[in-house]
């Protein structure tokens, strides 16, 4: 109770300080004074809002030909492409191996295994710095990459990828051991 009343009767001093420190300035001069400096100043004109004609409608009338962006078509030829490989595409439903996650780019030959007479086995580093062990026939890369021929130099790849118009086109890629590219 009595901290209660202490405290209202700190309340009150604050509050009668802070009125009696605002009611003897006299900061009221210098505020009426620079209020008198800018209405003494020539005022601006403002300019007028500008005249704006009302909207004309245009009809466009070119829709029947042909859009500037477009080849032209000759309708007396009529050319079809012959697809070379038509019976060429990936295999969908075989599992994918490892190194299929990994892009070709990322993937480089470090070394090579000699198991038996004739027979070379590839040492392959991804991109996390793993080593695998792969041969001719083995699948690499994301896009449908197989191993055609193993070396001591590298390896030949051959991608089928999407040629662009809904069939498949073969490109060989090769992979070099590091430290032999220029």
């Amino acid at each position: 109770m009595l901290l209660k009343c202490l405290s209202r009767f700190l309340l009150l001093i604050l509050v009668t300080l802070s009125l009696v420190g605002c009611y003897g300035q006299k900061g009221l001069s210098d505020i009426k004074a620079y209020m008198a400096e800018i209405r003494s100043k020539p005022h601006g004109r403002i300019e007028p809002l500008p005249e704006f004609h009302a909207y004309e409608a245009f009809t466009y009338k070119a829709s029947e030909l042909r859009a500037p962006f477009e080849k032209p078509v000759v309708v007396d030829v009529v050319e079809t492409k012959v697809k070379e490989n038509v019976n060429l595409f990936p295999d969908f439903d075989r599992t994918k191996e490892y190194l299929e996650r990994f892009p070709i780019t990322t993937l480089s030959m470090v070394g090579t295994l000699s198991k038996e007479k004739g027979f070379l086995w590839a040492l392959v580093s991804d991109e996390n710095g793993d080593v695998h062990r792969v041969k001719t026939g083995n699948y690499l890369g994301q896009n449908h990459g197989q191993i055609v021929e193993v070396n001591e130099l590298g390896l030949q790849v051959l991608e089928i990828i999407p040629d662009g118009d809904g069939g498949w086109v073969q490109r060989p890629r090769a992979i070099q051991i590091e430290g032999l590219e220029e």
